[in-house]
């Protein structure tokens, strides 16, 4: 399976669990910035890097994430999430 279609199939299954708990989520336009889905939700923003399979964040990326300057209410989270290959 290509790399672009599986990390798009892990980031629609982690915008649908987010939906099922009640979030608002956008998908960021060719994930090519700190976080691919951004989730709203009554009290709190969920800014989110999804990683599918086998990939792992490295040190820039993890870097990046702790450097995003963010209110108390918004969290900064990394998702791996297995994606099915039908």
């Amino acid at each position: 399976m290509n790399c672009k279609v599986k990390g798009n199939r892990a980031e629609r299954r982690c915008i649908r669990i987010l939906e099922a708990a009640g979030y608002v989520c956008t998908k960021v336009g060719g994930s090519l910035g700190v976080f691919d889905v951004i989730a709203i939700g009554p009290s709190n923003v969920r800014c989110v890097q999804v990683m599918s399979g086998g990939e792992y964040l490295s040190g820039l990326e993890r870097q990046q994430i702790s450097q995003v300057r963010a209110p108390a209410n918004v969290t900064r989270e990394a998702w791996a999430l297995s994606v099915s290959m039908s």
